[in-house]
Formats: structure tokens, sequence, C-alpha cells
């Protein structure tokens, strides 16, 4: 018997995540794959993955937007999910997002993160995330509160976008561009717990200035285009 193919595909793109990889991988729910991006790790987040039934990809290119772009380009279902591989948020959850982009009650649906404990969201990336939530709400006029891990797409859809950046701003292009092509965007409540190991974006000041960096560039750039 063969095995038939999923129609959720889910995105994690990846760095030195072993230790959260299995119980990530095992949490899945029944019709959805998982491509694990391996952005560069020095750990055995790829055997890992592989171990746990996901498809690896590899792209040495650093940056989360080369990554998940990696994993997009690689994925064949009819849609896709993202997700970050540091098991902050549930496998389980992913139908809060991926239900209603397949019921075509929108285009793209985004996870708004609700911290389960009071450490699992620092605080700097919290204010960061209200800033940059401000800021995307006046460009795009949608009442969006949170530019989270976790959000579902159609694949073809996304794939027309011809999304550019490479790194950190790569989920506000997705965001801007699909606004722009007339899509309906939404979010949904998605609970948010630590992450295992060490983070190496918003869980760290110097990460987050770089992603508010990247976001704010493609804010600009937008402005200028008006």
């Amino acid at each position: 018997m063969t095995t038939p193919a999923p129609s959720v595909e889910v995105i994690f793109p990846c760095l030195n995540e072993e230790q959260a990889l299995p119980w990530l991988l095992g949490r899945l729910p029944d019709g959805y794959h998982a491509i694990v991006v391996d952005n560069g790790s020095t750990d055995r987040s790829a055997e890992v993955a592989r171990e746990h039934g996901a498809t690896v990809v590899t792209e040495p290119r650093r940056g989360f937007g080369s990554a998940a772009h990696a994993g997009l380009l690689a994925a064949t279902a009819p849609y896709i999910a993202f997700c970050d591989a540091d098991a902050s948020m549930d496998p389980q959850d992913l139908p809060l997002v991926v239900d209603p982009v397949v019921n075509g009650t929108v285009e793209l649906m985004l996870g708004k993160r609700k911290p389960t404990t009071r450490g699992a969201w620092p605080f700097h990336a919290r204010i960061a995330n209200r800033v940059l939530a401000i800021l995307m709400r006046r460009a795009t006029g949608l009442p969006l509160t949170d530019l989270g891990p976790m959000r579902a797409v159609s694949r073809e859809a996304m794939l027309g976008l011809n999304l550019t950046d490479r790194r950190s701003g790569y989920p506000l292009e997705l965001v801007l561009k699909g606004n722009a092509a007339g899509w309906r965007i939404a979010e949904t409540v998605t609970p948010y717990a630590p992450r295992v190991g060490r983070s190496k974006v918003t869980g760290t000041l110097r990460g987050t200035i770089t992603a508010v960096k990247d976001m704010s560039r493609l804010l600009d750039d937008q402005r200028r285009a008006r």
C-alpha cells in the first residue's frame, strides 16, 4: 500500500534543535507532514528529524527567510504551515491556523501568541512586537496584533507572491504582499510556551534588534513605493 500524500506540510526552519524535535514531530496531527529545513546546525538536528519521519532540506545560506523559502520550494502539498522548531508552539494547535485556509475563509491565517507562562515570551521581544504590530496595522489597515511564528497559507498562492527577503523580514513580507494582492488575512490565538534550548532570534536582545531592523526596512521600502 502506498502512503497517501499529505494535505498539509509544516515547514520548520531549524538551527540546532535536536532536543526539541522528537516532541515536536511526534505531535503532528494526522494528514500533516514535516519539512525540517536545516539552516546550518552543528548538532544532530537533521539526523533526529529523519529518524522521526520528517523530510529534511539543507539550506546553507543563514537566515530565517532563507530556511523558510527553501521549505516552501520543497513542499508539494496544497497547503503549508510554518512553525518554529523550538517546541514553543504545539503542533497539535496547527489546525487553528490551517483549517480556515483549507475551508476558504481566509488566504492567510496567523497565530497570535498567548504565553502559557510568565517567562515564555521575553519582555524585550513583547515590546518590539507591539511596536511592529502598530507599524504593520498602519501599513496594511488590518487589525493584526502579532506576527507570530505559526501561520498557514496555500502553497501556490504563496509562491505567486515571489517573496525576496531572506532574513527576519520574510513573515512580514508575506503579510504585506498578501495584503497588496487582496488576500483575506486574519489571526487566531495560539498558545506559546517557553522554548527548548537556546534562542537564536526573539529570545535574545541582539536577535530581536536584528528582526526589528529587517522588518522596519521592509516597511520603509513599502512607504517609499507608494
